[in-house]
């Protein structure tokens, strides 16, 4: 499961809304919404394309996307 948090605390220090990281994954905002919020899995490309778009390093994806 994503960990909800640090993925809007790093969306906010980046001024990105979902919106745009919807655009960047190619997939609709509410859908993005969902995703974020625990409500539908990310697949590991989606993981992945957010992942670059927030700029997060290889070592720090588990901390955004496998919440303990």
């Amino acid at each position: 499961m994503p960990n909800t948090d640090a993925i809007k605390a790093r969306m906010k220090e980046l001024g990105l809304t979902q919106a745009e990281l919807a655009s960047a994954v190619n997939i609709a905002t509410p859908t993005m919404c969902q995703k974020i919020n625990n409500i539908r899995p990310f697949t590991l490309e989606e993981a992945e394309k957010v992942a670059k778009r927030l700029e997060v390093s290889d070592n720090d994806f588990g901390h955004y996307f496998f919440s303990r």
